[in-house]
């Protein structure tokens, strides 16, 4: 009679509430902020994304094999160039269809957002730009003759002690022949 014990009402209705129906989404879900065709939910309540600008281009690099793939997706890899070495990578722009063939096999690549921390090149600078594997595209400008240069120049040139390619010979040359 010891091993019989009395359960208290609340107790009762708790065990009887058993479910094994799905879960209301609506109920779960109801803080939901709706954003074009996403729901999305914020930590709080009160949370306010900062405001993003798209970038223009993606870099985008295969970081799986082709190999053992469907060939929609291998057709979609030579599509963007990216069927040769797994180092190459291929610059993409940001629009809908081409965000929709990366979406396709986004588990074979890696895209970053090219950024431009010091200005958009223009048709001068694409010999002195470069590409960072963390997207940063570098415009490298041309620095042309400066006064200040060129007279630190005419400077050098004129010193009777400066250290120029004859005279390293020379010395080196010296140096080798008698050591000691």
């Amino acid at each position: 009679m010891n091993s019989l014990k009395l359960l208290s009402p609340l107790q009762l209705s708790l065990s009887a509430v058993r479910s094994y129906g799905k879960h209301n989404k609506k109920f779960l879900y109801k803080d939901g902020k709706k954003f074009n065709n996403i729901i999305y939910y914020p930590r709080t309540p009160d949370q306010q994304d900062p405001p993003i600008e798209p970038t223009k281009l993606f870099r985008v690099q295969r970081i799986k094999p082709v190999k053992g793939n469907p060939y929609w997706e291998k057709r979609l890899l030579k599509e963007l160039g990216l069927d040769g070495k797994q180092s190459d990578f291929a610059v993409v722009k940001n629009i809908p269809e081409n965000n929709a063939r990366l979406w396709k096999i986004k588990h074979l690549i890696k895209v970053t957002p090219i950024t431009f921390p010091y200005g958009e090149p223009t048709e001068h600078d694409i010999k002195h730009t470069i590409l960072k594997e963390n997207g940063e595209c570098l415009v490298t400008k041309d620095v042309g003759a400066v006064e200040v240069r060129l007279e630190a120049r005419d400077v050098f040139d004129q010193q009777p002690k400066r250290l120029d390619t004859e005279l390293l010979r020379k010395d080196s040359r010296l140096k080798w022949l008698n050591p000691w």
